[in-house]
């Protein structure tokens, strides 16, 4: 008689993220990058249009943003890690002040419907700045803000009925060819 062994591979559970790309040095080029290599890391990408915005907090250059949605199966830090390294190799000078020109700024907005303060789940930059929440309401409109309780696009909605800001929006073929 043989014994047959069988090797059962566990199924590797996949998390909904949801990360904001930032640059205003180099713009195209950095945004154009940084996509590429989260396509490399990440699986499902899927992208915004661009978002162009005054630097916020300090005097530079227009940002451009971009919200990407994707699939890992990494982790919460892992995925904070893979996003620093890509930060990293294009340039990031991690001595700059906290608001300041960037070669590219990499943020996990969302990962599935996780809530933790310490990893800043779900980035509380939502409910602040029109260049994180429009992308992520384009991309997600009927999906709920865990804490909030409320579908992306009613935020969206409040948000643009009670603040000002200024906020261009752009075909992404169109700026990153």
């Amino acid at each position: 008689m043989h014994k047959v062994w069988v090797l059962l591979l566990k199924d590797q559970i996949m998390a909904n993220i949801h990360i904001n790309i930032g640059s205003n040095q180099n713009r195209e080029l950095n945004i154009s990058t940084a996509i590429d290599m989260l396509r490399f890391n990440f699986s499902d990408i899927e992208l915004s249009d661009v978002y162009e915005s005054p630097a916020q907090g300090f005097k530079g250059d227009d940002f451009y943003n971009v919200g990407v949605n994707a699939t890992t199966n990494l982790n919460v830090f892992d995925t904070s890690d893979v996003l620093k390294n890509i930060e990293d190799k294009i340039g990031r000078d991690r001595n700059q002040p906290k608001f300041s020109s960037r070669q590219i700024d990499l943020d996990l907005v969302l990962y599935d419907d996780v809530i933790d303060e310490s990893a800043n789940l779900p980035r509380d930059d939502i409910l602040k700045y029109a260049f994180v929440l429009a992308p992520l309401a384009e991309l997600n409109a009927e999906l709920i803000h865990p804490v909030e309780q409320r579908s992306y696009q009613v935020l969206w909605l409040g948000f643009q009925s009670s603040n000002t800001f200024d906020l261009s929006q752009y075909n992404i073929g169109q700026v990153l060819k």
